[in-house]
């Protein structure tokens, strides 16, 4: 106020603000740049899922010149084929599955690890942890051949000693829901619940010393400080994840089975449905409809998943 009257703030520019701000905007170039020509341009070349897409020795701008528009019919033959349903089904459930098991295990190892007062054990527990999401499938499905092997393998030879029949794991289908569900959460543990521990940490001891007070038990205090204090966290890592829920994982589903034909409807996923289609009939236009399938579901989930959010918990929604 200035003799009785409101002082307008005059509005910096956008010049001024670009100045201003210029260190962080040089930071942000290199990833800018990465995301133009790595992410927005290849996005561009999608419209070969409605060409019947030809490879020409010109390149590729005259492939996609010469090649002739076919419109959806390309997604026609995809929901046409006798696995659609399939491949949909396995990338759903497993995913659905992976999330829940991912979430629960990421938070009670992240508690767990916060409520070890020894800080050389949490350290060499984390490391334990993450060495697993640092190996490649190809590396895993060795290690889980050597348990899984029909005539060596330990499982078998254990099964054999104690009066068993052992079981021949690359031909039947059973138990290979729950050999993906074990391996990827085993793989993915230490990684997941890395940022729940930090936000763990971070929370205020002020809120146990009171709960505390009030005579609570640790299992109350879990239950009434903790986990409300990482709710919004979860809630933003979970949407993240439902973007993806159509996206399988690759290397777990092609390499772990060993390409065993007798595990087709428990192993095959988009991923590896658009991988055998593209090398088995080399039909590019196909695979890159059912990887645009793949992006439009996952978007359109992403974007559903964060308006349920927003309406229960507007603080914890994405945008």
């Amino acid at each position: 106020m200035k003799g009785g009257k409101r002082v307008k703030k005059k509005k910096r520019g956008f010049w001024a603000d670009v100045y201003r701000f210029r260190a962080l905007i040089l930071m942000a170039i290199p990833g800018f740049i990465w995301f133009i020509f790595f992410f927005y341009i290849p996005v561009l070349a999608n419209v070969v899922a409605f060409k019947d897409f030809h490879i020409s020795p010109d390149g590729f701008l005259a492939s996609l010149k010469q090649s002739p528009w076919v419109g959806f019919d390309n997604f026609k033959f995809l929901f046409a084929s006798n696995d659609a349903w399939l491949i949909t089904r396995n990338t759903l459930l497993y995913n659905i599955i992976f999330l829940a098991c991912n979430l629960f295990f990421a938070v009670a190892f992240a508690i767990i690890m916060s409520e070890l007062r020894n800080k050389r054990l949490v350290k060499v527990y984390n490391t334990m942890s993450l060495l697993p999401y640092f190996l490649s499938w190809v590396v895993i499905s060795y290690f889980v051949y050597a348990f899984l092997s029909p005539d060596k393998g330990i499982i078998n030879q254990w099964l054999a000693q104690n009066g068993g029949t052992p079981i021949q794991w690359y031909q039947d289908p059973t138990w290979w829901p729950l050999i993906f569900v074990v391996l990827n959460v085993w793989k993915s543990l230490g990684y997941n619940s890395i940022i729940y521990y930090a936000s763990v940490m971070g929370i205020d001891p002020t809120y146990y010393e009171a709960a505390m007070v009030d005579g609570a038990s640790k299992w109350q205090q879990i239950k009434n400080v903790t986990l409300p204090q990482l709710l919004p966290m979860m809630s933003i890592l979970l949407i993240l994840n439902i973007g993806g829920i159509f996206k399988a994982d690759f290397g777990m589903f092609f390499s772990v089975p060993m390409k065993s034909d007798a595990l087709y409807e428990v192993t095959s996923v988009l991923d590896t449905y658009i991988y055998n289609g593209l090398t088995a009939t080399g039909d590019i236009g196909m695979t890159a409809a059912a990887g645009l399938y793949q992006s439009v579901v996952g978007s359109a989930l992403l974007i559903g998943a964060n308006m349920v959010v927003r309406k229960l918990d507007p603080d914890s929604s994405l945008f």
